[in-house]
């Protein structure tokens, strides 16, 4: 009988580097329910589970700093 293997899930999530992100405001454009811009003029993910809901690869695309990415968890 073969070894049987365990397949693990991969979750990707949307993350915003801050350190390249130059403020467009591209993000929250694209995707409002994912993305917000700080108080620090700066984009952030505030619900990164809501890429179901848009087109967050749109945004990653898009990002003229290429900011953002998917990461894996």
């Amino acid at each position: 009988m073969p070894d049987e293997q365990k397949n693990e899930l991969t979750v990707k999530k949307i993350t915003v580097d801050p350190t390249k992100c130059i403020g467009c405001g591209l993000y929250v454009t694209t995707c409002p329910d994912v993305f917000e811009l700080g108080d620090d003029g700066k984009s952030y993910v505030k619900s990164s589970e809501a890429c179901a809901t848009c087109n967050c690869q749109e945004a990653i695309d898009n990002c003229p700093a290429h900011a953002i990415s998917w990461v894996e968890e």
